[in-house]
């Protein structure tokens, strides 16, 4: 009888077994990309959606985005282009490739991001041929992470409509209070500009709300106050001059 525990037949059950289960997984990886892109798409819409209060419970995300348009904006320039296609343009690796992005100096860089990509996209909501919402993604460094989100304004590109942020990995109960829905819903009704100039921060503790400065103001995270620091950073900088700002105010003159 032949002897099946030699260590030739052992190592040839082992790569056999290797083999089978690879092919397993890889085609099982194969066979479910198609839907892995259809739910990533689509969990990025709910939070545009989400950002912009757009969300409506029953209605399907595809249907409700429907209403949006999606349109790639030149940072350096602040007007709509179509350089690249929306479809298929990853925002995200363009900040990473020195081709396409800026580095910042430590004085533009108040979000902690370090390049700036030359191409953004934005989210424009029409209603009955009018402007209606405009949806930005921002992002920024934090205490532990970056944080990635979007923030909607309403038409006036001044009042905010809402903000989300859809990744991040600061400390739950603490900085992960952004995710808070009755912290988000301090956002929406808020101002931007004053002058010019970004005013819209968060602050140590609760805004007062008889300050004349209430308006621009959102409460902080309590115990959470690099996070809160963060967010206030990352909004002013894609708010500002560096970031939307010029885009913003090309399309409040109908100069985009």
């Amino acid at each position: 009888m032949a002897n099946n525990d030699t260590i030739k037949k052992t190592l040839l059950v082992a790569v056999a077994l290797c083999v089978v289960c690879s092919v397993i997984v890889s085609g099982a990886a194969v066979a479910l990309k198609d839907a892995q892109v259809a739910n990533k798409l689509d969990d990025r819409n709910r939070n545009i959606l989400a950002a912009a209060g757009m969300l409506e419970e029953g209605v399907p995300i595809a249907e409700l985005f429907a209403r949006i348009d999606t349109k790639v904006v030149d940072l350096r320039t602040g007007k709509f282009t179509d350089a690249v296609a929306a479809d298929n343009y990853n925002q995200r690796k363009a900040a990473k490739d020195p081709a396409v992005s800026d580095a910042l100096s430590s004085a533009e860089d108040i979000a902690k991001i370090r390049r700036r990509e030359h191409l953004a996209l934005v989210y424009i909501v029409e209603e009955q041929g009018q402007l209606d919402k405009i949806i930005l993604p921002i992002h920024g460094y934090a205490l532990w992470s970056t944080l990635y989100g979007f923030i909607a304004l309403e038409s006036d590109g001044n009042t905010v409509a809402g903000l989300g942020f859809y990744e991040h990995k600061e400390t739950p109960g603490l900085g992960g209070e952004v995710d808070n829905p009755r912290w988000k819903a301090l956002w929406p009704g808020k101002q931007v500009y004053l002058d010019g100039q970004v005013a819209l921060k968060l602050m140590k503790g609760v805004v007062d709300p008889d300050s004349p400065d209430a308006d621009y103001q959102v409460d902080g995270l309590a115990g959470a106050t690099l996070t809160s620091r963060g967010v206030s950073n990352l909004v002013q900088f894609w708010l500002g001059e560096g970031g939307f700002g010029p885009f913003i105010a090309n399309l409040r003159a109908g100069k985009a």
